[in-house]
């Protein structure tokens, strides 16, 4: 997935701290461990991503299982990633930067080593937990450790370049680790690096000054919570019914927990969440529209990996290949929609890249055990990659767009968190789709399979409960074109959101064309 883009574009329009003015004596070597995190946060959702049929097969999880090994991650890093903001501000960002990379490091030790189910989704919530808590402090630290001025955007311009580039590298990297060496191999080599990150960061870059300040606990842990709990509803609906004892109790405690957060951010003097950023409409029309998209791109990549790698039967190297065009299109609009923002508005680029994303969905429920990579996921998957392009860099510029110039930071970050907690909630939301649609084209194959399976084939089944090709590629085919559909109706929700809610004001078009800056730093 190709999340990191993001995380990069929304960060950059963060305000300098206290210290900025400071200089370490290497400073090339300072934003070498900076940007070496950042790529390592960025790029684990990607190189995971070309790994979870090996996962799947090795940790026995389910196909609906398997959601949560890209949920646990997200939600925790999504569901953290203010308070791992405002920590920084009141601990120091470099004390909580180092801690948050070692937590990173260890977490991905214990995803290597994971024998059960349950022991990876607890190490991959722990990553998150620590890419929450370091991933907000790596820009902030480029302010305390370069001048103002062209110094400051050459590094910011090379920090964007590495996160931007953190999904091909990570789909190839991922590829490649799995194919020569074993899927344990794509949490191991995070090991070495966040050691030396570790070990490098204390020496180079500066300690900013602290800010008073009080933690919004009860903010960040309600959120994350209730969030949770949504996604659980979902995955338990798909596998049980949606009359299941847990799946109603699921969304009851997420309907509580979610109003307890809104009521606690309220209330509290310094909230995690500050509800002021939704009175600008567009602000909050920007939100909703990156989550929803966010909600259809988790869906996707998740289930296009799972077919191309089980239907078609690519390698792991192949399948990273066969995404990088995605990562083309994706950078090649987001360049185009950098350079001309300024002059048309945000409202163009939302609704036309919508639009775009939601067609190619549209174009990916067709896909069948009879389609091929080029007739039937490259064009759906690169006017998928150009329209989300054309709304990255759009709705990171709109999000902090005329925000005061402490809260830019808040606003960017809270994007982020949207992001991430919209795929979460979208992969989700499919995943349930797919479950439905799969058991019952399960239930269509089964008279054929029990007629002309053999009794290998038969006694393999009463083991996995799950049919073998080509019956198999057919109940995964149908559930993933009819998630698509659910994907779809996600895409629609942007769409309409940019039309009616987005507008173009001229106040918003200066604001815009002063965060673009020279050179198209905030892409």
């Amino acid at each position: 997935m190709c999340g990191g883009l993001i995380v990069t574009t929304s960060q950059l329009t963060a305000p300098a701290g206290p210290g900025a003015a400071r200089r370490p004596g290497r400073p090339g070597i300072a934003l070498t461990v900076i940007a070496a995190l950042q790529l390592m946060v960025v790029l684990d959702t990607t190189i995971v991503n070309i790994a979870l049929p090996h996962i799947q097969g090795a940790l026995e999880f389910t196909t609906t299982q398997l959601s949560w090994v890209v949920n646990a991650y997200t939600l925790t890093f999504g569901g953290l990633l203010l308070l791992g903001g405002r920590a920084g501000d009141i601990l120091g960002r470099r004390r909580v930067f180092v801690s948050g990379v070692l937590l990173f490091t260890f977490a991905s030790l214990l995803c290597g080593i994971a024998q059960e189910p349950w022991q990876m989704l607890a190490a991959r919530a722990l990553q998150g937990v620590g890419g929450a808590i370091a991933s907000p402090t790596a820009l902030a630290l480029i302010t305390t450790t370069f001048r103002e001025g062209p110094e400051r955007n050459r590094a910011f311009g090379i920090f964007a370049a590495v996160s931007a580039s953190g999904a091909a590298i990570g789909l190839l990297a991922g590829g490649m680790l799995t194919e020569w060496l074993d899927w344990r191999w794509v949490f191991y080599v995070n090991l070495p690096i966040g050691i030396l990150i570790a070990v490098l960061a204390p020496v180079f870059i500066n300690e900013s000054e602290r800010s008073p300040g009080r933690f919004d606990v009860a903010g960040a842990l309600t959120s994350t919570a209730g969030m949770a709990s949504l996604v659980y509803g979902f995955i338990r609906a798909s596998e049980d019914g949606w009359s299941d004892g847990l799946t109603l109790g699921a969304f009851a405690a997420s309907l509580v927990l979610l109003t307890a957060f809104v009521l606690t951010e309220r209330r509290t003097r310094d909230p995690i969440t500050p509800l002021r950023m939704f009175a600008d409409r567009n602000r909050s029309g920007t939100y909703l529209i990156m989550m929803s998209l966010a909600a259809a791109m988790f869906g996707m990549f998740f289930f296009i990996v799972l077919f191309v790698q089980n239907v078609l039967d690519y390698s792991p190297i192949t399948s990273g290949l066969a995404f990088l065009p995605v990562t083309v299109a994706i950078m090649t609009a987001a360049s185009l929609s950098t350079r001309l923002l300024p002059v048309l508005g945000p409202k163009p680029f939302l609704t036309v890249g919508a639009v775009l994303t939601g067609t190619g969905m549209a174009w990916l429920t067709l896909i069948s055990p009879d389609s091929s990579y080029l007739g039937g996921v490259l064009g759906p998957m690169l006017l998928f990659g150009f329209g989300m392009g054309l709304v990255f860099v759009t709705a990171t510029l709109t999000a902090v767009s005329g925000v005061a110039q402490h809260e830019s930071g808040a606003a960017s970050s809270l994007l982020n968190a949207t992001q991430m907690v919209g795929g979460s909630l979208g992969l989700s939301i499919l995943m349930t789709v797919f479950g439905t649609a799969s058991r019952e084209e399960a239930e269509r194959q089964m008279p054929s399979f029990l007629a002309e399976s053999t009794p290998a084939q038969q006694e393999a089944f009463a083991r996995t409960h799950e049919l073998p090709p080509p019956w198999g590629h057919q109940v995964l085919a149908e559930g993933i074109a009819t998630a698509f559909w659910a994907g779809v109706g996600l895409v629609a929700l942007a769409v309409v959101t940019a039309v009616l809610v987005v507008r173009v004001r001229k106040s918003d078009l200066e604001a815009l064309s002063g965060a673009a800056g020279p050179g198209g730093h905030a892409a």
